[in-house]
């Protein structure tokens, strides 16, 4: 980190990302935590081990999942006097749990820590309305039988309608698609050119399966061996035929099911260290985290959803004395294709830079060549708060391959917030 001792990313490991209700259906955050960690433990040599911490985080679970990181770890295989933490932060979960691992190695309270995230659309937690459920409580709580039957007096049947959790932002009541669609039309982002970006996160993940790339990032579970959203068949001319998802009267829509990420299930988790611990155990730094940043923007009066990175970039960027270019490659959520494109286009963009990000010149144009250059979100999917820890696997080991260099992490989340991060070889 900027500050404090230098903290190592020895790697990662994922289950592979499935499509919501098809081979993960019956799973839950849960088995699918324990199956990552367990994958991990055994990748590392870590059975038995007593690690600094495990943070692991989840967008969608149940009450009964109270504190997922304590959890998993204790079936993972690490000794169980290893703590855990559940934290929270939308899509930006994992890299959040990464950084808060990493501020504890930096200050010297820990040597080594996981952090990583899973996320179901599957097993969604189904709840009674409020009337409901106080009266279940007052019947639970009441001591005779009779007492229990008083509590459902004046029951209606409109009661037993469920509440299920919602995508829609509770401060617009709009869905995220529906505002990114309100960014693709303020930013002039064409139809044409999501999908062709869409294509290429397909291209580009397919190309990397078949060279081996994640043989030891991604272990099989349920059968499954590699993310089933992926087609590597996928084309300009199949996504053409796609009507939008989003904005489907105005007739301006741009945002389909092929240039957004479906609902998905998954997992992933990273290792990190001190310098000192990876080499006392045995383990190959694969690249450092040098700093992170998170930011929000006020969606709510105007300023598009997603567009938080914009702003925690060009403040990491000030902080460490670095351009946007000064990177070898670039990670960034591909929540929509249509929201990667904006990002994209404020950097570039004179006004934008100079009245929002307070500069006097535009942050300027990233090399297309060099974005998620082994696919991103698009074709692996998005379960929430594990694309973090994806993301900062993959990129560690695309350090390691290329010899060195630097990376830009950056991910959009719901609530107008925005995570980003800088990793160094």
């Amino acid at each position: 980190m900027q500050h404090g001792r230098p903290v190592a990313i020895l790697g990662g490991v994922r289950i592979p990302f499935c499509r919501q209700n098809t081979a993960y259906a019956d799973v839950g955050n849960l088995g699918m935590s324990v199956r990552t960690l367990g994958a991990l433990v055994e990748k590392f040599g870590l059975h038995g081990q007593q690690l600094g911490e495990v943070a692991m985080g989840a967008v969608i679970k149940h009450s009964s999942d109270w504190n997922l990181g304590r959890e998993a770890a204790l079936s993972s295989g690490l000794s169980p006097l290893t703590p855990g933490i559940t934290l929270q932060r939308a899509c930006g979960t994992s890299l959040d749990t990464i950084v808060h691992i990493a501020g504890k190695i930096a200050t010297g309270q820990i040597e080594a820590g996981i952090g990583g995230g899973s996320d179901t659309t599957s097993d969604v937690p189904i709840v009674y309305g409020k009337a409901l459920r106080q009266r279940l409580l007052k019947a639970a709580a009441a001591k005779t039988f009779k007492d229990k039957l008083a509590a459902f007096k004046g029951f209606r049947l409109p009661e037993l309608k469920p509440d299920f959790p919602g995508v829609a932002e509770p401060r617009t009541g709009k869905s995220m698609g529906a505002h990114c669609e309100d960014m693709a039309k303020e930013w002039n982002i064409s139809r044409d050119s999501q999908d062709e970006l869409a294509v290429a996160s397909h291209h580009k993940l397919a190309a990397a399966y078949a060279r081996g790339f994640f043989d030891d990032l991604v272990v099989s579970f349920r059968g499954v061996n590699r993310d089933n959203i992926l087609r590597p068949d996928s084309s300009i001319e199949k996504l053409a035929t796609l009507k939008p998802a989003f904005d489907k009267t105005s007739g301006k829509g741009t945002l389909t099911a092929g240039n957004s990420t479906p609902l998905t299930d998954g997992a992933s988790a990273c290792l990190l260290a001190s310098d000192e611990w990876a080499a006392q155990h045995g383990h190959e730094v694969l690249c450092h985290l040098r700093d992170a940043q998170v930011a929000a923007v006020d969606f709510v009066h105007g300023e598009g959803l997603l567009m938080a990175p914009t702003v925690a970039v060009a403040e990491m960027l000030k902080r460490n004395g670095l351009a946007l270019q000064d990177f070898d490659f670039y990670e960034i959520h591909e929540a929509f294709a249509a929201q990667v494109l904006c990002t994209l286009r404020a950097w570039e963009s004179e006004e934008y830079c100079k009245t929002r990000l307070g500069l006097d010149a535009p942050l300027g144009r990233i090399d297309p060549a060099r974005i998620n250059p082994n696919g991103s979100s698009l074709a692996t999917g998005h379960p929430f708060a594990a694309t973090g820890a994806r993301i900062v696997a993959t990129a560690a080991k695309e350090l390691k391959q290329r010899g060195g260099g630097r990376c830009l992490v950056s991910i959009c989340t719901a609530g107008g917030m925005g995570v980003v991060a800088i990793l160094e070889r």
